[in-house]
């Protein structure tokens, strides 16, 4: 009895001293691996990144992580502002390194046709005068702000009051179309009408449920002014404008 009992404590004894010993093997292995490895600073994607995202709204989509050299992608981003300005070029998946390939300028990407609207959001048309379009060079892919005019009854007063103010900034930009002539002058005949001058521009935006809800609402009782939009542009200081702001 006292012979199996002996026997069976040496047996735990072996079974944890064989645990602690390959334990140690293993993590020796380990730093055995990375012993003198260069660790560097890699780009990952956590949640998928849809084709047209711009650069400057993936930051909750990323996460920057350090592994081995040998094991990061060449021509991986080391700078997130080298992306400033461009979109993806393609829909990016959760656990793809990001690579510089993969990221265009917008106006390359409306060449190619592929403006696409970002998964989540709507596509909404609205018909503006060419000065409200910055003359009408407003093309697919670029980004731009919003400012809506109208004429609204503040809380507690008694008469409507026109105020302005950018509600919007960085909206992606679809698709812009052409849209009616001006009316040719007495006299001119229908090839003279043709070389008239586009006098409205269809375009297309992409946004969300609520603030197309507030596009149409400036469409239809107001009107609307789109800005050029680029990634640098500041977004601060914007504000309700009334005539008493603009002449303060």
């Amino acid at each position: 009895m006292k012979t199996r009992l002996i026997g069976a404590i040496l047996a735990i004894v072996l079974a944890v001293v064989g645990t602690v010993v390959l334990t140690g093997y293993v993590q020796g292995a380990d730093a055995r691996a990375t012993n003198g490895a260069e660790m560097v600073s890699v780009y990952v994607v956590t949640e998928e990144i849809p084709a047209g995202t711009a650069a400057e709204k993936i930051g909750e989509l990323i996460a920057e992580k350090k592994m081995p050299a040998v094991a990061a992608v060449p021509g991986r981003v080391t700078k997130l502002s080298a992306l400033a300005g461009r979109v993806a070029d393609t829909t990016l998946q959760p656990g793809e390194q990001l690579l510089t390939s993969r990221w265009v300028n917008s106006a390359e990407l409306a060449a190619r046709g592929d403006v696409k609207v970002p998964d989540g959001m709507q596509a909404v048309t609205i018909a503006l005068p060419v000065e409200h379009v910055v003359g009408g060079t407003i093309k697919a892919g670029d980004t731009v702000g919003v400012v809506i005019t109208a004429s609204i009854k503040p809380a507690g007063g008694s008469e409507e009051r026109p105020v302005s103010k950018q509600v919007f900034h960085k909206v992606l930009v679809t698709a812009v179309q052409e849209g009616t002539m001006t009316s040719p002058a007495k006299g001119q005949d229908g090839a003279d009408a043709a070389s008239e001058p586009v006098s409205s521009v269809m375009v297309t935006l992409a946004r969300t449920t609520p603030d197309i809800e507030k596009l149409v609402w400036g469409q239809e009782f107001g009107s609307v002014w789109l800005t050029l939009d680029n990634a640098k542009a500041e977004e601060t200081g914007s504000r309700i404008v009334d005539g008493n702001a603009v002449f303060e």
